[in-house]
């Protein structure tokens, strides 16, 4: 799913977190809240096998994001328009890690939610933008951003039922979201090539749901500085905590760091292709401390709430994308 190449390549690193199986979310969804909260306080991330989604229109949506990335780069420039990269292409060479002393070795897409005209969050959630050029892109792409979006709504309420909470917690929050489906592209690797992949980091968002893991590269650092590699099997979906939710969690969800490694020396060739979703909290939502999530041994660290939007500012001027 992530790459044309058919050269078979050398099995990658076992994956250090064992995948829930996504059929409990109806058959047993306690097990399912509680499988998933443990690995997330554990690792930050956890693994989802057996998802409701048909593969065949999730490597549709893949192979029209491939075909865009394959045009002339003068082309695709043309649809670098999205302040601070919330619509449209992205280029080689512009996110940065946080602290990082080089770029990503990445281009991407961004989509955004569709509002209606006059919605009281167009100015923070700018139109998408579609490439003439793939003119099957926009129904491909738009597909896989509602299933995601749904798919986290369903994660979303076995964490609100794992910590505790009314298992439609965070529906409201989410629906009218700024939530953002990102097409990565890694490129193939030179000898020389400086920087990685994708740098260190931490999501700045509430989860994000991942397809395209399964390519070797992502890998996740443990409590002890270690790296752990990720690499589930095919047709899993990786989620991770971001940044976001684990202020709103007191950090009883870890926010954990991760990043994509360059291929070794016979894989460099090949590009990774993926397609993270970004969920956010609407713009307006005052991200603070959910009850039961400070206590006398996890102070609140966070007394004063800060809304999602202004939470997000902050942090796309650190990685360089305002």
């Amino acid at each position: 799913m992530t790459d044309t190449a058919t050269t078979p390549s050398a099995p990658p690193a076992p994956s250090a977190i064992e995948p829930v199986s996504f059929a409990l979310y109806d058959g047993d969804f306690e097990a399912f809240s509680r499988a998933l909260g443990e690995s997330f306080r554990r690792y930050g991330f956890a693994v989802i096998s057996g998802y409701d989604l048909p593969q065949a229109r999730i490597d549709a949506a893949i192979d029209a994001a491939k075909r865009f990335f394959a045009l002339p780069e003068a082309v695709k420039a043309q649809y670098a328009v999205g302040k601070g990269g919330q619509r449209g292409y992205i280029p080689f060479g512009i996110e940065t890690a946080k602290g990082a002393s080089h770029h990503d070795l990445k281009e991407f897409w961004h989509m955004g939610r569709d509002l209606p005209a006059g919605h009281r969050y167009e100015d923070r959630m700018p139109p998408n933008v579609w490439p003439v050029e793939t003119p099957d892109f926009e129904d491909k792409v738009a597909w896989l951003y509602d299933a995601l979006d749904s798919m986290g709504v369903k994660v979303l309420q076995a964490i609100a039922h794992d910590l505790g909470l009314p298992r439609d917690q965070f529906d409201a929050a989410v629906a009218e979201g700024n939530s953002v489906l990102r097409l990565l592209h890694y490129p193939p690797i030179p000898a020389d090539a400086t920087g990685e992949r994708a740098g260190a980091h931490g999501d700045i968002n509430t989860i994000t749901l991942l397809l395209g893991a399964e390519e070797g590269g992502l890998e996740v650092k443990d409590r002890d500085g270690q790296w752990l590699p990720i690499n589930p099997p095919p047709g899993c979906l990786v989620c991770n905590i971001g940044d976001m939710l684990e202020r709103a969690t007191n950090h009883v969800l870890p926010s954990t760091i991760h990043r994509v490694v360059n291929p070794p020396p016979e894989r460099r060739s090949f590009a990774r292709y993926s397609t993270p979703f970004f969920l956010h909290f609407a713009p307006d939502h005052e991200i603070r401390t959910l009850p039961g999530c400070a206590t006398p041994d996890n102070p609140d660290r966070y007394p004063e709430p800060i809304t999602a939007d202004a939470f997000l500012m902050q942090r796309l001027r650190e990685i360089k994308l305002l």
